[in-house]
């Protein structure tokens, strides 16, 4: 399967690499999936519904190719989608970034990248 070029946008900066399309559908209903968990607490805390609410899982996204790609996000210290951000390392065997995007604009790389 060949891979293209996707571009992930930053708060500062951007980073690229060769992906596949399969990876890339995958990465997008992991996002989607987040998305829905944090859509339904954020919906909670509108309607008034108190108390505790169970601990959701993280989203762990990982995929291994020419480099290694680590999507993280915690959606329990989120109030909504559109507040959180993903953890995002990046490596191979001579460099590794660690850094910190936006949820909702990681989301519309990946879509615009499936788009192409």
């Amino acid at each position: 399967m060949s891979a293209s070029k996707l571009t992930l946008n930053l708060v500062e900066g951007s980073i690229s690499f060769d992906f596949t399309r399969e990876a890339g559908r995958n990465l997008q209903n992991a996002i989607a999936q987040l998305m829905e968990q944090l859509k339904a607490t954020a919906a909670k805390t509108v309607t008034g519904s108190f108390g505790k609410s169970a601990p959701q899982k993280p989203m762990e996204y990982r995929y291994t190719g020419d480099v290694f790609l680590e999507i993280f996000c915690n959606p329990n210290i989120w109030p909504s989608p559109f507040a959180a951000k993903v953890l995002i390392t990046l490596r191979d065997e001579r460099i590794r970034i660690t850094t910190e995007a936006e949820l909702t604009r990681i989301n519309e790389d990946i879509s615009q990248y499936l788009e192409q």
